[in-house]
């Protein structure tokens, strides 16, 4: 039985955090300073706004993020391509070539992003949610 001075911890919801970029101990900072397609590139912010953590936790850690992204950038190469077979069923090369590039190039802002994002919310060991970091 719960007491009525005690007030009831509410644990905020990952995968909304996930999808927002928001930091991985809070849950509330936003990671980028800016939005993911736009004509600025996309800034990370040193630190979370709320809880103070920084992002970079050493020297080069974001060098990780690139084989995230280079995974990211495969699985999407391979969904369009497959797409692409099923529903035109053309033999050209040249299509596939041309269509698993323009994705690549599209989607580039979208790996960047989330790279960082997964790195930091599932790749990072010892970095984990902190209920007492919330406002709630």
């Amino acid at each position: 039985m719960m007491n009525t001075t005690d007030k009831p911890q509410i644990k905020l919801a990952a995968w909304p955090a996930i999808v927002h970029a928001r930091c991985p101990r809070c849950r509330q900072g936003n990671l980028f300073a800016n939005s993911m397609y736009g004509f600025h590139s996309q800034k990370m912010n040193k630190t979370c706004s709320h809880c103070g953590l920084t992002y970079e936790r050493e020297p080069g850690y974001f060098y990780v993020a690139m084989f995230v992204s280079y995974a990211l950038n495969v699985a999407e190469m391979v969904t369009v391509c497959v797409a692409t077979s099923v529903l035109t069923g053309s033999m050209n090369p040249w299509l596939y070539v041309g269509l698993a590039l323009s994705a690549s190039v599209i989607l580039s802002p979208f790996n960047f992003r989330y790279s960082r994002v997964a790195l930091l919310h599932w790749l990072t060991p010892g970095l984990h949610y902190h209920r007492e970091r919330s406002p709630l």
